[in-house]
């Protein structure tokens, strides 16, 4: 079948069903409509015989008669009149008698005072009429044959609208379908420009109200969904890259630390110690990942146990403390007289909630000035409340939007981009001494290169560099330069480099050009005491100076 034929079917059954529905509700109305003004006309007409039985002293006979005569001709209505302890009084057929009255029934008229109800084809009501201070129970029914009549007249004219009005919309349709499929080839041409590498386009819509422009629609929404799961791909490498990139540093730390120098047996079994340590927390992770991979596909992929808040923070804390001795935790635990470990035990996964908890607070520590978080656990009812505080400069009202929205990384506010304006200008002057160099002779100088680090957790030693002055200095080099990296700037202008003083071996070369990078030559003499270098009075930047040597 092809495609303008099966545009035009569907658009005709689609139309067609709908001309049905509205139809089938027409006659509905017009059917519930009938209904209700035949019991409005059954309501009077009991009144109307009523008020001449009881008020108007007319013979019950003549009234029967009447009633009798009438239903030759017409579909007469047929009332009675009870006492309300279920005493007849008047029945214009007893004989006959449609609704056929029973003490329950009076009783239930009594009640609601006015009731409906249909016997078959026939619609009948019940009420109270009131006379001189008495309750009498009237019924009246009857068959609304003119009614019915009407309804049969309707229904063969929706059927004949019906007719025709299909065969209308099946050519309405074909040539609708016709002109519609003109501009597909013109889409099939957009969508073959759409590649992996430009899934970042969109077909343009030229009417969003037909079938191809929600056709259009429905494919750029598909091509959304798939940039979202291209982008996801990539940030979850990303966070992949960068919750290994610490215990894979931890690990690379330990091991550098300990081929620094000779140490005890008893040493290097406390760094082998430390190491497989680190090893075990990386298949935790690599493990973690996997579940966190699970996540987007459903949380049944996702294993879950009981796991207690209380051990879970306080691994957490212990965990940034031992990356960051310097960083301050507070754990308040509120409704301590509670005794139900219920409270506290939630179910859910231990390590995701670790990350989420660890990073969590060591944004907390990250972010305060003073490199502190509190975290608070209390409880309400059922409900086990954390709450973390810091004293951070906050997040911005754009931040706060995407608060929830997934891989999204705050801009920060105008302090935060300052470092990072700052910083990327800093390492866009000095990057040549970062990239492509590698180690010199020594890792440095100074009182921190110097001295014997301790080996004391899982190789998280980056505390004893904290606070690292112009005394400090790293060297990097390539073939043709050596390159001084100060990690401050120092407070006078001339700095004594000791691995460059004459007949040092580590740099026997004779010295004849020294560069500020970002300034240029600088003045230099060349002691047995080392290398002194004249720096600018005026700093070029907050961050630390590098010094090139020439080869």
């Amino acid at each position: 079948m092809k495609i303008r034929t099966a545009l035009t079917l569907k658009y005709t059954c689609i139309t067609a069903t709908i001309f049905l529905l509205c139809m089938v509700l027409i006659y509905l109305v017009s059917e519930h409509t009938r209904d209700q003004t035949f019991f409005r006309n059954l309501k009077s007409e009991g009144i109307t015989k009523a008020n001449l039985f009881l008020a108007g002293q007319v013979d019950a006979k003549t009234m029967q008669s009447v009633y009798l005569n009438n239903r030759k001709f017409i579909n007469e209505v047929e009332v009675a009149v009870y006492t309300t302890d279920f005493h007849m009084l008047y029945h214009d057929a007893i004989h006959n008698d449609i609704v056929k009255e029973t003490e329950g029934m009076i009783k239930e008229i009594i009640q609601k005072k006015e009731i409906e109800f249909h016997i078959g084809k026939y619609q009948g009501i019940g009420m109270v009429f009131h006379y001189k201070g008495k309750d009498y129970i009237v019924t009246a029914a009857a068959y609304d044959g003119y009614g019915y009549d009407n309804l049969v007249g309707l229904q063969e004219t929706l059927i004949c609208l019906f007719i025709i009005g299909l065969s209308l919309l099946f050519i309405a349709g074909y040539i609708l379908a016709r002109l519609s499929l003109k501009p597909i080839r013109n889409i099939v041409n957009e969508a073959e420009t759409i590649t992996a590498s430009h899934i970042d386009r969109r077909i343009p819509v030229k009417n969003e109200k037909d079938e191809l422009g929600e056709l259009t629609i429905a494919f750029n929404e598909l091509l959304k969904r798939l940039e979202i799961s291209f982008n996801s791909q990539k940030q979850f490498v990303s966070n992949v890259s960068h919750e290994l990139r610490t215990p894979l540093a931890a690990l690379t730390a330990e091991i550098d630390v300990s081929l620094q120098k000779e140490r005890t047996n008893g040493q290097y079994q406390l760094a082998m110690q430390n190491m497989q340590q680190d090893a075990k927390r990386m298949t935790r992770l690599i493990d973690g990942l996997l579940n966190l991979a699970k996540a987007d596909y459903g949380k049944e992929e996702i294993s879950m146990r009981e796991v207690r808040l209380d051990e879970l923070l306080l691994d957490a804390r212990e965990l940034i403390l031992r990356a960051h001795p310097e960083y301050s935790i507070d754990l308040l635990f509120c409704n301590e007289e509670e005794d139900d470990d219920s409270l506290i035990t939630v179910l859910g996964n231990p390590y995701l909630l670790n990350i989420a908890f660890s990073n969590l607070i060591e944004n907390n520590c990250k972010y305060s000035e003073n490199h502190s978080s509190i975290v608070q656990i209390s409880f309400r009812d059922k409900w086990s409340i954390v709450r973390m505080a810091d004293t951070g400069f906050g997040m911005s009202a754009k931040d706060k939007e995407n608060l929830f929205t997934l891989f999204y990384r705050g801009g920060g506010d105008e302090k935060e981009e300052k470092v990072l304006n700052e910083f990327g200008a800093w390492m866009n002057i000095n990057k040549e001494a970062i990239y492509d160099t590698r180690p010199w002779k020594v890792f440095g100088e100074g009182p921190i290169s110097e001295s014997d680090i301790k080996i004391n957790a899982q190789g998280f030693n980056e505390g004893s560099y904290t606070h690292a002055t112009a005394a400090e200095k790293r060297f990097t080099q390539t073939s043709k330069a050596l390159y001084v990296t100060m990690l401050a700037w120092p407070a006078e202008q001339k700095v004594t480099i000791k691995s460059l003083a004459l007949n040092n071996p580590l740099f026997q070369k004779k010295i004849s050009r020294v560069e500020l990078l970002g300034y240029g030559k600088i003045p230099f003499t060349r002691t047995t005491e080392g290398l002194v270098v004249t720096l600018p009075a005026k700093r070029l930047n907050d961050i630390a100076p590098v010094i090139k040597i020439g080869k």
